[in-house]
């Protein structure tokens, strides 16, 4: 009998405590579900510009959601150089011992694209090369040494002007090992350029003024890779769609954007590397 009364308290308490630990779960549950853990951004209307809300609650105007991502802004001549940003190198090469620009001996280009890895190193993706290329000009794929590619934050100069080349200017890509150091390399680049791009300098890559480097990135749109400008907005890969989502990452995790597919200013977003386009 005293056994019997026993079992019936242990069961009792055994139960009392399954429902504490349930109310618990369900409580945090409830809580978490009002606090700032969203689980989707959502394009906010706002005057003078749009904004987009973060999962985290924080808001960030349009113009501001490219300066946040890598300090772009327009009329800037810098920017640094993000995870899954890429970089188009395209050189004209022109007949031996001729003047490179204009017409004149211009034989065609070679066609080098890079990407931004996870930890700040350049991955070559492509190559496009010429049959007979001058033996007197470089190959596009070794203008960025492969020293260069390795380190893991860069920095990308629209022109930087070199005196010492009768006034010449050319686009710089700089790198560093430390975030301090390239603070460090950048402040001596705009005092004196000479003395961080010299010859043969692993930190700095001048490219040719018959060089042109693209700023792009890879997003995926109705489920296939394009890439597009740096700087393009969801309006410029949509067309004349109707209906439009938009997924977007977030601490490594792909989650949607909300906003209103009829709204003009909402396509306006500024797209970001790896952000998802389904439209019809």
């Amino acid at each position: 009998m005293r056994d019997h009364v026993g079992l019936n308290e242990t069961n009792r308490r055994r139960g009392h405590i399954q429902r504490v630990v349930i109310d618990s779960v369900m409580l945090g549950l409830v809580l978490c579900s009002g606090c700032g853990g969203a689980h989707s951004f959502a394009v906010v209307p706002q005057q003078p510009d749009y904004a987009l809300r973060a999962p985290d609650r924080i808001e960030t105007p349009f113009p501001d959601t490219l300066k946040k991502y890598n300090g772009f802004e327009p009329g800037k001549n810098w920017l640094e150089l993000r995870p899954r940003m890429q970089l188009r190198v395209e050189n004209a090469y022109y007949g031996e011992g001729l003047p490179k620009h204009g017409l004149a001996g211009y034989l065609g280009t070679e066609v080098a694209q890079y990407q931004v890895e996870k930890d700040g190193s350049l991955k070559r993706l492509s190559v496009q090369s010429m049959v007979h290329r001058p033996r007197d000009q470089v190959a596009v794929q070794d203008l960025i040494s492969e020293q260069q590619s390795e380190y893991k934050f860069h920095r990308f100069y629209y022109q930087i002007l070199f005196k010492r080349a009768s006034s010449a200017r050319g686009s710089v890509l700089l790198g560093a090992e430390s975030p301090q150091l390239l603070e460090q390399l950048a402040g001596e680049l705009e005092r004196a350029p000479e003395t961080v791009c010299g010859e043969k300098s692993a930190p700095c890559t001048i490219f040719p003024e018959e060089c042109s480097v693209a700023l792009e990135m890879e997003i995926i749109v109705n489920g296939k890779p394009k890439t597009v400008g740096w700087a393009s907005q969801l309006q410029s890969v949509i067309g004349n769609a109707h209906q439009v989502e938009v997924q977007r990452f977030y601490d490594g995790r792909l989650l949607p954007v909300k906003l209103d597919s009829a709204d003009e200013q909402a396509l306006r977003l500024p797209l970001l590397p790896g952000d998802r386009i389904s439209s019809k």
